[in-house]
C-alpha cells in the first residue's frame, strides 16, 4: 500500500508540472509567410518575448486552401488562428460559423475602410503582373492588350489561390458581361495555373514566362533585397485589384486569451516594421517604409466588397473555366 504522504506529493508535483507548462499557439498560414525570408520567424521571436507561450506556424497552402482546410476540419482543426485570408473569402469564412470576434479597432492605414469584427487586416497591397524590363521593354497596358499580344503568362488556381481568386474578381469587376470574352483572349497566353503563389513566382525567375501575377510590392523585393531594378509591374489602365490580408481566431481554440494577445500584437510596430521587407507587402498601419519601397502608385483601385466578393465567385469561376477549356 502506497503512503498517502507520497500520493499527495505526486499530485502536486504533477499538478505544478501541468501548471507549468508552456501554452502553445498555432497560426495557420500560406507557405511564404513561414519561409525562412518570410516574416514568420521574426514574428515567432518577437511574440514569444512577450506573451511567455510557444508561438508555432503551420502551412495550408494559399488563402483559398487555408479556408478549405478549416471548411473541411472544422472545430476539430488543430489551429487557433488563421492568418492569410482576404477579403475575396471573409465573407465565405465568417459564414462557417468557425471564426469569434477579435475585439480589437479596425486598421487605420488602409487605402479603404475597413472594420470586421471577425477579421483583422495586418498588411495590403495591389495585384499586378510582374515582368523582366530586359525581355519585355514594353509590357501590355491593360487585360485587352495583353491578350492581343504574344506575351506568357502565369497565373494562379482560384480555388486554391487568393491571389488567383483576386485576378478572377479583377477581371469581372473591369469587364463585368465581357469578363469571357477576355478570358478566351487571355487563354493562349497563360503558360500554366499553379496552386499558389510561391511556384508561379519560381517558375517566372527561372524564365519560363514573360509576366507572372504578384504585387506591385513584389517589384521593391528585387530593387531592394537584391539590388536588381530589372523587374517591375506593369500599369493597367483598368486599375488594379486591392488585395487586404486579414487573421481570424477560430472559435474552437483554448487559447481565446492569447489568440487576442496575438492579434493585437499584428498591429504593433514589432510585427508591422517586418512585413515590407519580409512579406514584401504594405502594413496595416502607419508605419515608416524603407527608403526606396515603391516609385509609383496603380492610378485606379478595384475591390469588391466581401458579400459581392462571395455572390461573384462561382459565376466568375464557371466563365474562367469554359474559357481555359475551350
Amino acid at each position: 500500500m502506497k503512503s498517502p504522504l507520497i500520493a499527495t506529493g505526486v499530485l502536486a508535483l504533477t499538478a505544478f508540472a501541468a501548471q507549468a507548462e508552456t501554452p502553445v499557439l498555432t497560426v495557420l498560414t500560406y507557405d511564404s509567410f513561414i519561409s525562412e525570408w518570410g516574416p514568420g520567424p521574426v514574428v515567432e521571436k518577437a511574440f514569444e518575448e512577450v506573451c511567455g507561450c510557444d508561438l508555432r506556424f503551420v502551412s495550408g497552402g494559399d488563402g483559398a486552401a487555408l479556408l478549405a482546410r478549416v471548411q473541411l476540419e472544422g472545430a476539430a482543426i488543430d489551429a487557433d488562428i488563421v492568418l492569410g485570408l482576404d477579403t475575396s473569402l471573409t465573407a465565405r469564412a465568417g459564414a462557417t460559423g468557425l471564426f469569434a470576434p477579435h475585439g480589437q479597432p479596425a486598421a487605420t492605414a488602409l487605402p479603404v475602410a475597413f472594420d470586421d469584427p471577425l477579421f483583422l487586416p495586418y498588411d495590403w497591397s495591389w495585384l499586378a503582373f510582374i515582368y523582366d524590363k530586359a525581355r519585355m521593354p514594353t509590357p501590355p497596358g491593360s487585360f485587352e492588350a495583353l491578350a492581343a499580344s504574344d506575351a506568357k503568362i502565369l497565373i494562379q488556381d482560384p480555388r486554391s489561390s487568393s491571389p488567383g481568386l483576386g485576378l478572377l474578381l479583377w477581371v469581372q469587376a473591369a469587364y463585368g458581361d465581357r469578363a469571357a470574352e477576355i478570358w478566351t483572349g487571355l487563354a493562349d497566353n497563360i503558360v500554366t495555373v499553379t496552386p499558389g503563389w510561391s511556384e508561379a513566382y519560381g517558375m517566372f525567375l527561372a524564365g519560363e514566362a514573360d509576366m507572372v501575377l504578384s504585387y506591385t510590392t513584389s517589384a521593391a523585393y528585387h530593387r531592394i533585397a537584391e539590388k536588381d531594378d530589372s523587374k517591375d509591374w506593369a500599369e493597367f489602365s483598368e486599375g488594379h485589384y486591392l488585395q487586404v490580408e486579414v487573421t481570424g481566431i477560430l472559435a474552437s481554440t483554448d487559447q481565446m486569451d492569447l489568440a487576442r494577445q496575438f492579434l493585437a500584437f499584428s498591429q504593433s510596430p514589432a510585427f508591422q516594421s517586418a512585413l515590407p521587407e519580409t512579406n514584401w507587402m504594405y502594413p496595416a498601419t502607419a508605419i515608416p517604409l524603407p527608403e526606396g519601397y515603391e516609385d509609383r502608385r496603380p492610378a485606379t483601385s478595384i475591390l469588391v466588397a466581401p458579400d459581392e466578393a462571395e455572390a461573384l465567385r462561382a459565376p466568375a469561376l464557371d466563365t474562367w473555366q469554359a474559357a481555359l477549356a475551350q
